[in-house]
């Protein structure tokens, strides 16, 4: 999802982010007024994932936390049990861009469902989220939008370190900025959030869509590749003064 999946804040839906079904659209309704839960204070934040921190302390889900933080340690079925395709190790950047450049053209099936749904709502990272936003059905996921999604199956797919995986970007970023990974420059393999409103001038909380940096065009744009474009997985061109920041994850050198 985007980071317009904010309970709070569902009729402010961009024209990338297509609706929520009507299912999640019941659930998320009944939450609204609640006070947001940030779960990334204080030192649950240095988890592999954002979904792993919000969870901390919960039986399960707080221990996959530890192992993805030592994720060197990590077996292979361990790590699949987690999500990943394989153990997170040294990734460069170019190797994530490969990745995501093999999924442009990918569109949406029925029910606005992609490979990308799918894989997140088979993940304990899932069920995090959606306690913490909530206490939705994982379910709710299934068609949603997913531009969050895509960034996070590309970490998993790959196994880079403290890419994060979430499905709201707001969270996402947050997560990012408090353990240090936050910033301005547009680096390759950087995970780029944009804010269509007030841009660069934006907070973490006005977050939109989040997408790949592929490179910094110099020019003032820079190249990208985003999901839940247009309904699809696109290469895009954006603008520096759309872009409220950047998260690094712990690339290889």
């Amino acid at each position: 999802m985007t980071g317009r999946f904010d309970r709070l804040s569902l009729k402010n839906f961009t024209s990338e982010d297509k609706a929520v079904g009507a299912a999640v659209g019941a659930v998320l309704a009944g939450a609204v007024g609640l006070a947001m839960i940030n779960p990334l204070a204080g030192g649950d934040a240095v988890a592999e994932s954002p979904a792993q921190a919000a969870a901390a302390g919960k039986a399960g889900v707080a221990g996959a936390a530890g192992k993805a933080a030592g994720a060197e340690a990590m077996t292979l079925s361990e790590a699949r049990e987690q999500g990943f395709k394989v153990p997170p190790h040294a990734v460069k950047p170019a190797e994530v861009i490969e990745l995501a450049e093999k999924q442009i053209g990918i569109t949406e099936g029925k029910g606005g469902m992609t490979k990308f749904h799918k894989w997140y709502v088979s993940t304990p990272h899932a069920k995090a989220t959606a306690e913490r936003d909530g206490g939705f059905p994982v379910r709710a996921y299934n068609g949603a939008q997913w531009c969050n999604m895509f960034v996070s199956w590309l970490g998993a797919q790959t196994g880079v370190k403290n890419m994060g995986w979430d499905a709201y970007t707001v969270k996402h970023a947050t997560w990012f900025k408090d353990t240090d990974r936050w910033g301005k420059k547009p680096k390759p393999g950087a995970v780029v959030f944009f804010d269509w409103k007030n841009g660069s001038g934006g907070d973490i909380g006005d977050i939109d869509h989040v997408g790949i940096v592929v490179k910094d065009n110099g020019d003032g744009t820079v190249r990208t590749i985003e999901g839940n474009t247009d309904n699809a997985v696109k290469k895009k061109v954006r603008d520096k003064s759309q872009i409220v920041g950047y998260g690094y994850p712990d690339y290889a050198s």
